[in-house]
């Protein structure tokens, strides 16, 4: 990996992606083996200007040590001190900057099921407080690392693993171009102008259908379609997916019905769940089978009352640059941006008007799992039944 590559990935996160204002606090998140681009970012941060950077190292060995020994009773116990610490920084109106990708792969492999599922990053139910209330301009960007890349290139060198998925990230997250904020700029405008067609036409209903797949996601009067960047309550953009090449929405979570398969496995929580099967009866998760890791998702689904339920329906259409790579990342920054998605779990409140903000799912996660392909038909349907053509073979039809 060239040093250029990792400073226009820094300057990509600190300037357009979180844009980082001067005179703030800014939180830097990574794991252990992601220590070069995280430096890096503090360096650029200091130098825009801001007042205070709290690094946060995370070290996988420490979840797999709490999970194989802690007592059940800690399993989500967070110190008051760890929640007020996120609670202030969203009331001072922080940036945040993490760094995906798995540093150790496989390594929570054996562990109970159940324990993953209950277990949860301290201060994790805050955060997401903060982001729904559009608290912190935030950002997160890939880091490849050795553990990382042999995952994602099991038929490579350690080494040649390394070097070609930092080519990859290169070109989805476009530092490969001489302006990447331009790259990015003219792609949030398709994003936008998606967004504002299926916006207008006010869908009741999202029909998807493929292999495996025949699921209807009822929508809500005010649902509105986001994508291209996101806005804090004070009025500053930012971009917290980088790459990111989805539209989104908050669904109605009393109307989902059928089934769906996943079309890529999803990494949670330092396990792999490989082909996925959901099904859904008036909302709310009925089965959860997958050949591998199925109960996994299982127990977060079951961590609250919305937990069960949709919070997000995604569509990705095919002139993003992750899908053309044929290539499962197994980090969900990388994945979900290559396919249309829902997640589980909280909705957005910004994805909504004022009178349907009390419907959308409340819950402490909020978890992905891809279900869009070229052979996945997308069809709005409107409340007075009409078929309308959203995505096919991967292109958009409005």
């Amino acid at each position: 990996m060239e040093s250029a590559t990792l400073d226009r990935l820094a300057e990509l996160a600190v300037g357009f992606g979180a844009n980082v204002q001067p005179g703030q606090q800014v939180i830097v998140i990574a794991a252990i083996g992601q220590e070069p681009l995280a430096r890096r970012i503090v360096e650029l941060v200091y130098g825009a200007g801001a007042v205070f950077v709290d690094m946060v190292y995370r070290d996988p060995y420490v979840q797999r040590a709490r999970l194989q020994h802690g007592i059940d009773e800690t399993l989500g116990y967070e110190p008051e001190w760890v929640v007020e610490r996120v609670r202030q920084h969203g009331a001072k109106h922080g940036a945040t900057i993490a760094l995906s990708g798995p540093v150790a792969p496989g390594l929570l492999d054996g562990i109970e099921p159940d324990r993953i599922g209950r277990d949860r990053p301290p201060g994790q139910k805050q955060s997401t407080e903060n982001m729904t209330e559009a608290r912190n301009n935030w950002t997160i960007v890939p880091c490849p690392t050795r553990g990382w890349a042999t995952l994602v290139h099991p038929d490579l060198e350690p080494d040649a693993a390394l070097e070609r998925l930092w080519e990859q990230i290169e070109v989805v997250c476009r530092v490969d171009t001489e302006d990447p904020v331009a790259a990015w700029k003219s792609r949030m405008d398709d994003l936008a102008r998606a967004c504002e067609a299926l916006t207008e036409r006010r869908f009741d209903m999202i029909h998807l259908e493929g292999p495996g797949t025949d699921l209807r996601v009822g929508l809500l009067p005010t649902s509105t379609w986001c994508g291209g960047g996101l806005t804090t309550a004070w009025g500053l953009r930012h971009q917290p997916n980088l790459p990111t090449e989805e539209v989104f929405t908050t669904p109605d979570p009393a109307r989902v019905d059928g089934v769906v398969r996943a079309t890529k496995p999803r990494e949670l929580s330092g396990t792999i769940v490989r082909d996925l099967e959901v099904r859904f009866e008036s909302g709310r998760v009925r089965s959860i089978e997958a050949a591998e890791n199925g109960a996994v998702l299982k127990a977060y689904a079951e961590r609250d009352e919305g937990a069960g339920r949709l919070g997000e329906l995604a569509l990705v259409d095919g002139e993003g640059r992750i899908g053309p790579l044929d290539t499962v990342f197994y980090d969900t920054l990388l994945d979900e941006n290559a396919a249309s998605h829902i997640a589980l779990g909280q909705g957005f409140d910004w994805a909504v008007g004022d009178d349907d903000r009390d419907r959308i799912n409340r819950s402490e996660i909020h978890v992905d799992f891809m279900i869009g392909s070229p052979e996945v038909d997308v069809t709005g349907i409107t409340a007075s039944g009409e078929r309308v053509p959203v995505l096919r073979n991967g292109a958009w039809q409005l």
